[in-house]
């Protein structure tokens, strides 16, 4: 069996020469990432052309994934580039401070903090590494006490414990950041701290605009990093095509202990839901420096697995660690050995399951035979890809190929779980479709006489949402 769990690997100076990138893709990369939080719109532009050259001459589909920076929630910066806080120390968060900063205080990106605390909040600076608790509000100035010091450098991120910060998900950066990732066409746009289903709708809207031109609408992915973002999960769904499990603000926000509870809570909300699962961040943290996982990761990467998550994302450790190839290889190894333990549980999943539409239903009854039967291959002739998603969301130890003539639904299929996205020039022929699509998995190589496959398409050919037909078929 192919690996089912996808790869997302961030591109950063690390990783952005066509050497190192194929490197990437040839070691089990499925989806690149651009961090819009870094770099300015050109080099997003051209690292987007590197990496559609770099896939086309490994010959392998890989989707981009535009990740907008969100509301910059930071202080700013200082006269010496960093200081040292000690414990017990008085030190002022300052909106309307100009002057770099210094061991008294610090200017902010963020001008609302302010207005977002009271005396006795809890701020953590830095992922939670530096603790303050906020003293007094005094106009634009935050005077707190340092409850746990260390070295603060500048434009370190700002977290409110228990959340509260009213900064909106989308930005003017972020809009022009949209229309730049609509210039190449993202496969997926992931957006930054959307607390409710508002906040990916306004997105979504925006970059169907600014995609007009392409006739591109791009698959949204919504970052849940904000403890306001929890009790509204099913929204966020309903409003997304998929969820990141961005653990590094969520942490911070609602605690370290409450992050696994919430990982396998979201990630099993979002298979229920038809929708995609990205865990994200540290899952290999320490490869940015070593050129071996710790056990603790090992294990972090294997529980993602298990949970039923359609990939794991490498942030710095493929952006700027010294090992970003050797991270990927030894994530590609931890997630076999992850799937080959996972139990196949098909007719306990089904159970009281009801499917209110033909070509879902017809997916699952593919999913069912290919199971009992013992089949080699699922194929889902697909335009959109929705019949192979609706596949990927149970675990089966059967392949499924997304056969497709349209190169978005192929991109786009690169990030679902235990499937294989196949471009394929399709006949309008529905028995000339099907006979291109074995040859082509005969010819290369994944079917051989003997094997028995399951097929699915719909007829007529060529509409979205039409799948009714699945046929069993055996190779001559």
């Amino acid at each position: 069996m192919p690996r089912a769990t996808k790869i997302v690997a961030t591109l950063g100076p690390a990783s952005s020469d066509a050497d190192t990138l194929e490197r990437l893709l040839r070691a089990g990369v499925d989806v690149v990432r651009l961090n819009f939080s870094h770099g300015k719109a050109q080099d997003h532009i051209d690292r987007a052309n590197l990496v559609r050259e770099c896939a086309r001459r490994v010959g392998k589909p890989v989707a981009l994934m535009a990740d907008l920076q969100g509301p910059k929630i930071r202080v700013g910066k200082f006269a010496q580039g960093k200081i040292m806080l000690e414990t017990g120390q008085p030190f002022v968060l300052d909106a309307g401070r100009t002057e770099l900063g210094d061991e008294l205080g610090v200017g902010l990106d963020y001008k609302e903090l302010p207005r977002d605390v009271k005396p006795g909040d809890t701020l953590l600076l830095n992922d939670g590494l530096i603790v303050l608790t906020v003293d007094t509000v005094k106009g634009d100035q935050v005077h707190t006490l340092v409850k746990i010091g260390g070295e603060l450098s500048n434009n370190k991120g700002i977290n409110k414990q228990g959340g509260g910060l009213t900064a909106p998900a989308l930005t003017a950066k972020d809009m022009e950041d949209i229309k730049t990732a609509m210039s190449f066409q993202c496969d997926y746009l992931a957006v930054s701290f959307p607390k409710n289903a508002t906040d990916m709708e306004m997105a979504r809207q925006l970059a169907n605009v600014a995609g007009e031109p392409w006739r591109h609408k791009p698959a949204m992915i919504a970052k849940i990093e904000r403890t306001e973002a929890i009790p509204q999960l099913e929204a966020i769904l309903k409003a997304s095509d998929g969820i990141m499990v961005a653990r590094g603000d969520l942490a911070v926000e609602v605690g370290n202990a409450a992050v696994p509870a919430l990982q396998k809570r979201m990630i099993r909300m979002a298979r229920e839901m038809d929708k995609i699962a990205i865990t994200a961040t540290q899952m290999m943290e320490s490869m940015i420096v070593n050129p071996v996982p710790t056990r603790a990761e090992v294990s972090d990467v294997a529980n993602a697995v298990l949970d039923g998550t359609d990939a794991v994302m490498l942030s710095a450790e493929t952006a700027a660690g010294k090992y970003p190839v050797e991270t990927v290889e030894h994530m590609h190894l931890i997630a076999l050995e992850a799937e080959r333990a996972h139990e196949v549980r098909l007719d306990a999943d089904f159970t009281n399951k009801t499917f209110g539409r033909i070509d879902q239903a017809i997916a699952m009854g593919a999913l069912f035979t290919a199971h009992h039967l013992g089949c080699k291959a699922i194929i889902a002739l697909t335009e959109s890809g929705s019949t192979a998603l609706w596949m990927s969301r149970y675990n089966i130890r059967v392949p499924i190929y997304g056969l497709t003539h349209k190169a978005g639904s192929q991109a786009r299929m690169a990030l679902y779980r235990n499937v294989r996205p196949v471009l394929m020039p399709m006949s309008d022929d529905r028995d000339q479709a099907l006979v291109q699509a074995e040859r082509l998995l005969v010819n290369n190589g994944l079917l051989k006489p003997g094997d028995t496959y399951a097929i699915t398409c719909g007829e007529p050919m060529g509409y979205p949402g039409g799948t009714n037909m699945l046929k069993v078929c055996r190779v001559a």
